[in-house]
């Protein structure tokens, strides 16, 4: 017990940090559930990027979506409030950008992104708060 006491006062306490691309564990391709299958990060109200990317599940998006979606509040200092992210249609990329909540010192940036796990990255700004596609809408 002494030693672990003494362990955890000496040892620096960890920093939060992001998800990157070299914490994708990459497995062979497998074949999809239907044509152009894909898969998005998936998470709902995650603390920050990094849990909601090392948590989500590894499946493949209904049939019914196309794009990756990812919420991002963020206090006025940028910290993380909550993370969220999931496979949707069209319908839920036209609104993308970022909108301030005064009363509550609060911004909110939504993004969307055609390709297999692209909502990789968190929106923080109006410049990364976009909708980016492959192919023609």
């Amino acid at each position: 017990l002494l030693l672990l006491s003494l362990l955890t006062t000496c040892l620096p306490t960890g920093q939060p940090r992001d998800f990157t691309v070299k914490d994708i564990v990459y497995l062979h391709p497998s074949t999809t559930p239907y044509p152009r299958g894909f898969k998005c990060f998936t998470c709902e109200k995650a603390a920050d990027n990094y849990e909601c990317n090392r948590w989500a599940p590894d499946v493949y998006c209904p049939r019914d979506t196309r794009y990756c979606f990812s919420q991002h509040m963020m206090k006025a200092t940028g910290e993380s409030v909550s993370v969220t992210k999931r496979c949707v249609p069209l319908e839920d990329c036209l609104a993308t950008g970022c909108t301030y909540i005064k009363h509550e010192e609060y911004k909110i940036c939504t993004s969307c992104c055609e390709g297999s796990i692209c909502n990789l990255p968190l929106p923080r700004n109006t410049t990364d708060a976009v909708f980016t596609t492959l192919s023609p809408l």
